[in-house]
């Protein structure tokens, strides 16, 4: 929807990538918990990189980029994913209205052309997101049972019905809804590209 809304029309590829068995080799390995940055960073990587692998094997004359990304979102020292279940999702609301979190978008972009190797380039975005104090609980419980917050980082999105209890966002407000667009053009740029040379709707 993003890039739709900025001009292009994307190629949906579903990466095959275990994100939590990724996690889990890497921090069994490093002996540590990766903090946010360093996690969706790590599975943004992993999953572009699946995608530009197989893309390079099935259409060996694909000329573009290959755009990964992975999100999460930090309420002070908790990390909050997809909270999946409604008990999940309303205690999260319980536990966010009236404070401020940050979300983390990592974001990966692969150059692939015939003949040359895959060049990648890598970035982190950050938005704090600052939720209403005032919402009550029949809000809550009706949010949460239009099953919207149940499979999204952080449990809320800003670009539909949550939007209304979030009261501010500082950064760039795309990362928010799932990807930094202003990253993503500076890493195409970084690899040669052009952004507007990937506008290709009317």
């Amino acid at each position: 929807m993003l890039l739709r809304q900025a001009g292009i029309e994307p190629e949906a590829r579903a990466p095959q990538v275990d994100e939590e068995a990724v996690i889990a080799e890497v921090e069994a390995s490093e002996g540590r918990t990766l903090p946010a940055p360093e996690h969706v960073l790590l599975l943004a990587r992993r999953k572009a990189a699946d995608v530009a692998d197989r893309l390079r094997e099935e259409e060996p004359g694909f000329d573009g980029f290959v755009i990964g990304g992975d999100s999460m979102f930090a309420l002070g020292d908790d990390i909050l994913g997809k909270p999946y279940t409604p008990a999940a999702a309303t205690a999260r609301w319980h536990d966010m209205r009236g404070r401020t979190g940050v979300l983390h978008s990592g974001h990966s972009v692969f150059r692939l052309a015939p003949g040359y190797r895959p060049r990648e380039a890598f970035a982190v975005a950050e938005a704090s997101v600052s939720f209403a104090a005032d919402i009550d609980d029949d809000e809550i419980a009706a949010y949460v049972d239009s099953g919207e917050p149940l499979h999204v980082a952080g449990a809320f999105t800003v670009d539909s019905l949550g939007g209304a209890f979030i009261e501010r966002i500082e950064g760039d407000p795309s990362t928010v809804v799932g990807m930094s667009l202003s990253t993503v053009r500076r890493l195409v740029r970084e690899l040669g590209g052009s952004w507007p040379a990937l506008w290709n709707r009317s």
